[in-house]
């Protein structure tokens, strides 16, 4: 298959045409580069012989965008032609067009080349001349040389040195958007993801309470017994509603860039606990707790939050699925580590249940991971056993 010709540029077909006329109406009134009279090799060809090389220039001016190095060639063959005609002052002109266009729109190496080529033949042809005709007017060739040749090709290097400049700046531009809205899209996961763990920590133990005492109450014909459930069931929903109340208060401090509410911290295991043994009793469950933590250096915030939100969530799942016995909790800090434990009777029981997503496990599987610590559940013979173990030490702690 033969090679598709490129289509010329429609501002290359312009310059073409307006060179190409103008360059007519030059010869047709008889102004040449050269005189016409005296004597010389110039001479011994036609006037029209002229028009050879300037047409030859004008049609190469269509493709000075699409074929650079092929507009350069012709066109250095014709301007060097003209000088053996009476010359036209549009070869000229349209030649040094054709040089910038050779800079600015040809290969890499050819727009880092011609400028320094030009520059020595401007050098030669001064110092050739000067040494030739030993004439100070042997200076005006090497600048009509310089401004023919080495002047297009430095202006060219210079806009195409912009141009490079101005699209690597552009490219920058869009990567670092491109990044920020990577960095904006994954904040903005992490923290809906924050946001899930834990709406689902603090309410799910309050709703699992209900579900349980609540069925409880339609099973078992016992005023008594129900009038306990209903007790259990409004503490509960008013806890949740109080915790819901927190959560969304904090979500607008946080907006309005206002000082966040404290968070809960290992210094309400306690009340933790008391809760859930008023909202076991009904499944046959008690819950110790076992705080084995050096009281001299505080911890970090966020892992504070994280083992406080893990021992509730397993004192929540203690309560949708343990079987009648003692839950014991235990945290510790030793060697830089934090260390939550919680072990519930695994097995059968009887009585009402509340479903599990799973939802539970995961959200403490993401707490440990994002303070680089470690998080195992699953039963070992008639205990669930959850272990974290988590950073204790400022330094520790992942941004």
């Amino acid at each position: 298959m033969t090679p598709e010709i490129p289509r010329p540029h429609r501002d290359d077909v312009l310059i073409a045409a307006t060179s190409t006329l103008v360059g007519l109406l030059l010869w047709s009134l008889g102004v040449h580069s050269t005189g016409t009279g005296g004597t010389g090799y110039r001479h011994h060809l036609p006037v029209w012989a002229a028009l050879v090389p300037m047409l030859a220039t004008g049609g190469m001016e269509l493709l000075r965008r699409t074929a650079p190095n092929v507009t350069l060639v012709v066109g250095t063959l014709a301007v060097v032609a003209d000088q053996f005609t009476v010359g036209s002052i549009a070869t000229v002109v349209m030649f040094t067009d054709l040089m910038y266009a050779a800079v600015v729109y040809g290969k890499p190496s050819m727009a880092r080349r011609l400028p320094v080529t030009t520059g020595l033949i401007t050098v030669v042809v001064t110092i050739a001349t000067l040494a030739w005709l030993r004439s100070p007017q042997a200076l005006m060739i090497g600048v009509l040389t310089g401004i023919v040749s080495f002047a297009p090709a430095l202006t060219g290097a210079t806009l195409r040195n912009h141009r490079e400049a101005a699209e690597a700046a552009r490219l920058r531009a869009e990567q670092t958007a491109l990044l920020a809205e990577m960095d904006r899209t994954q904040a903005v996961a992490a923290e809906r993801a924050r946001m899930a763990r834990e709406l689902h920590d603090m309410v799910a133990n309050h709703l699992s309470a209900i579900a349980i005492h609540s069925t409880a109450a339609l099973s078992i014909d016992s005023p008594a017994t129900s009038r306990e459930a209903l007790g259990v069931i409004r503490e509960n929903s008013v806890q949740g509603l109080a915790e819901m109340r927190r959560l969304i208060g904090l979500l607008r401090e946080a907006g309005a860039g206002q000082e966040a509410a404290p968070v809960p911290s290992l210094d309400g295991l306690e009340a933790l606990l008391e809760r859930a043994r008023a909202n076991g009793t009904a499944s046959g469950l008690d819950f110790v707790l076992h705080d084995a933590r050096r009281r001299a250096a505080p911890l970090p915030a966020p892992v504070e939050l994280a083992a406080y939100r893990i021992v509730q969530e397993s004192l929540t799942n203690a309560l949708k699925h343990a079987a009648a016995g003692t839950v014991a909790v235990r945290v510790a800090r030793e060697d830089g580590l934090l260390t939550v434990a919680v072990d519930s009777p695994y097995g059968d029981r009887p009585g009402p249940r509340a479903p599990g997503s799973g939802a539970g496990l995961v959200g403490m599987h993401e707490r440990a991971d994002l303070l680089g610590g470690r998080f195992t559940a699953g039963p070992r013979g008639p205990v669930w056993q959850v272990r974290a173990e988590l950073p204790a030490e400022d330094g520790a702690v992942p941004e």
